[in-house]
C-alpha cells in the first residue's frame, strides 16, 4: 500500500513576531515547525501501516529548509519523504498548492491513502486536503476524530466530526482524510528513528521535475492573492451603572438593544 502524508512546515506560534508597517510576519529568528494538526496525519498513516503494510511517504512543498520536516517525520516512522522546492511555487494560493502537490504525487506513483492535517496554523484554509482529493479524483472525508481499518483491509470506517457531534462514515480506498488533534496521539522520535532521519537522502524536486505547468504554479496559478493584512484593534469601553438592581438591568437592557445585541 502506497500511503502519502502531506505535511507543511510553518511558523512557531509561540515566537511569531508582526511588522505592523508592513504587515508581514517577521520570520527572522522565529523556529519553524511541522503544522500541528499534521502530526496527527503522520501518526494515522503510520497506525495504517503498520496494520497493512506498505510505504509511508512524507511530501511538503515549501523553500529547501523544509528538508527539516521531512527528517522529523522520518524520525517518527515514516518510510521515506520528498520536498517539492521552487522559487516558481512562490506566491500559490491553495489552488496552486494543490496542483503541485498532485503532481508530485503523480510522480510517485500514485497513492493508495493520502492523509493531511485539518488545516495549517498559517493559513487556516483548510481547502488544500479537500482540494488535492479533487485534484487526485478520489473520496475525502475531513476532520476525521475516529478511524478503524475496515474488515479485509479495503478502507476505513471514521467519524467525520462536526458541530452536532459525528457522521459514522466508511470509505474504500483509495481515499483522501484530513485530520483533527482528537484522532490520535502522536508518537515521539525514537532514537533509532533519530538515527535514520539524519542520514536519510532527501529528494528536493523542482517544478521541471514533477512536469508542472508553468501557468499553473506560484502568483500565476493563483486566481486569489493576499491584498492586505493586519492585526485588529479592539477598544474596551467600562460604565458603571447607577441604582437598584432592578434599574441596572433595565439600563443594561437598553444598553444592549442599543448596540444591536438584543
Amino acid at each position: 500500500m502506497n500511503i502519502i502524508v502531506c505535511i507543511k512546515q510553518v511558523p512557531d506560534a509561540a515566537s511569531v513576531k508582526w511588522d505592523r508597517e508592513k504587515g508581514t510576519l517577521i520570520r527572522d529568528g522565529v523556529k519553524s515547525v511541522i503544522n500541528p494538526f499534521d502530526y496527527n496525519a503522520i501518526e494515522a498513516a503510520l497506525q495504517v501501516r503498520d496494520e497493512l503494510g506498505g510505504t509511508v511517504t512524507a511530501v511538503t512543498m515549501g523553500p529547501p529548509q523544509a528538508e527539516e520536516a521531512i527528517r522529523e517525520a522520518i524520525s517518527l516512522g515514516v518510510d521515506q519523504g520528498v520536498v517539492v522546492s521552487d522559487r516558481a511555487f512562490a506566491g500559490a494560493d491553495t489552488l496552486a498548492t494543490t496542483y503541485t502537490l498532485s503532481k508530485a504525487i503523480e510522480k510517485l506513483g500514485g497513492a493508495d491513502l493520502v492523509f493531511c492535517g485539518k488545516q495549517a496554523i498559517d493559513g487556516d484554509t483548510a481547502q488544500v486536503g479537500p482540494g488535492l482529493s479533487v485534484r487526485l479524483g478520489i473520496p475525502c472525508v475531513t476532520c476525521i476524530g475516529d478511524m478503524e481499518v475496515l474488515e479485509g483491509g479495503k478502507g476505513l470506517r471514521v467519524k467525520r466530526m462536526n458541530e452536532f457531534g459525528y457522521d459514522l462514515v466508511e470509505v474504500e480506498f483509495p481515499a483522501l482524510f484530513t485530520t483533527i488533534a482528537s484522532l490520535n496521539t502522536p508518537r515521539v522520535p525514537s532514537l533509532k528513528g533519530k538515527m535514520r532521519a539524519k542520514k536519510a537522502k532527501i529528494p528536493v524536486w523542482t517544478a521541471e521535475d514533477i512536469g508542472a505547468d508553468p501557468d499553473r504554479i506560484g502568483l500565476k496559478g493563483s486566481p486569489t492573492q493576499v491584498a492586505s493584512t493586519y492585526i485588529p484593534t479592539f477598544e474596551a469601553r467600562k460604565e458603571m451603572l447607577e441604582g437598584s438592581p432592578e434599574e441596572q438591568v433595565e439600563a443594561l437592557v437598553e444598553r444592549l438593544k442599543g448596540a444591536g445585541i438584543l
